[in-house]
């Protein structure tokens, strides 16, 4: 809680609107009352008001300050159903498919992200990721100057040896099964653009492998190789201060010990905050592996290259999990602009 504490600091100065569209899930109404009460700003949960006020009686949440939208109702919807109808009309949708799809509370949440109308998204904790990833894609889409949405998990472990402090970040961990080369420095990148907002520290990144500079021969340790290469020159491009390393083991990546024998004069290898992963299927089973045994506090998926802020939170989450996520969605829509600069300027529809 070192970590979100932290956030929930500078997100009490600067308070945001934070919109949840499983309204009423009880895990979502108990952090819709935590954000609220912590005086983080206003969440907005959606869906059927008489549902999510009988849930939030059975759990004696008081649900004062929060703003409940049903977007069946809203006069907001066919006004939103236009402007998904104009995003779509290549696809082939009508009017009448749109205001359907705009029913949807995913779909009706990206909407109110891209309109201004809610500062971040916070969904996932009863919806498999394709369900929360396809509104966000088709509507809100990737930031201006970048070409991959991705995401990644903050874990905070007990042991502050590892990481900075205890705090590392890992990716992708949710949305490309097999990235390119550079899709995997555009991840590196935008992950490391993230570590260095909510710590204020350089970003000291892997990219990890089976291997350690050359100690094995295959097509994906090339890829990783390459990849470090193109992280660097598109950090530059950025004007991202950081340092990139790869490909490396994860002993390699975080023990100093090992890091010590291996490469000694490595700026990342014992001390890595980012851990970029070749493949989904990596990220996925070390992030989890890592929540579960070490029992690390996990916040994520948090979206990155989009152009608004967004979370897909995990099924298995609970109320501290989605509170963490909705703080880390807030603190990085306080000033998104020095993440991915022109983000927010486009207007669906339009």
């Amino acid at each position: 809680m070192r970590f979100i504490g932290s956030l929930i600091e500078k997100l009490q100065r600067h308070p945001k609107r934070i919109v949840f569209p499983e309204g009423s899930e009880p895990r979502v109404l108990q952090a819709a009352r935590q954000f609220r009460s912590l005086r983080l700003g206003a969440p907005i949960l959606l869906g059927d008001r008489t549902a999510i006020k009988e849930a939030a009686e059975k759990l004696n949440i008081n649900l004062e300050g929060i703003r409940i939208i049903n977007p069946a109702t809203s006069e907001d919807l066919d006004n939103f159903a236009r402007r998904f109808e104009a995003l779509r009309r290549a696809k082939g949708i009508r009017f009448e498919e749109a205001r359907a799809a705009m029913l949807n509370p995913n779909y009706f949440g990206s909407m109110m992200v891209a309109m201004h109308q809610a500062d971040g998204l916070v969904s996932g904790t009863n919806e498999v990721t394709g369900s929360v990833l396809r509104p966000l894609f088709q509507i809100i889409k990737v930031a201006p100057h970048f070409t991959t949405a991705s995401s990644c998990m903050i874990m905070e472990v007990e042991d502050t040896r590892f990481g900075e402090e205890g705090v590392m970040f890992m990716a992708d961990c949710g949305v490309i099964p097999e990235p390119t080369v550079e899709q995997l420095a555009d991840i590196a990148v935008t992950t490391a653009q993230l570590a260095h907002k909510l710590l204020n520290v350089r970003p000291r990144v892997a990219m990890l492998s089976f291997s350690t500079k050359g100690s094995a021969m295959h097509p994906s340790v090339g890829k990783m190789q390459a990849a470090t290469a193109l992280a660097i020159r598109k950090a530059q491009e950025h004007g991202l201060e950081a340092d990139f390393d790869g490909e490396l083991q994860a002993d390699t990546a975080l023990v100093p010990d090992i890091a010590r024998r291996k490469l000694p004069e490595s700026k990342v290898a014992g001390r890595a905050n980012v851990l970029i992963f070749p493949d989904l299927n990596a990220g996925n089973i070390a992030s989890k592996f890592v929540q579960h045994i070490a029992r690390a506090n996990a916040y994520g998926q948090i979206m990155l290259g989009l152009d608004r802020p967004a979370a897909d939170v995990s099924r298995g989450s609970n109320a501290h999990d989605i509170l963490g996520v909705a703080a880390i969605v807030g603190v990085q829509a306080i000033d998104y602009k020095s993440l991915y600069p022109d983000a927010g300027n486009h207007i669906p529809g339009e």
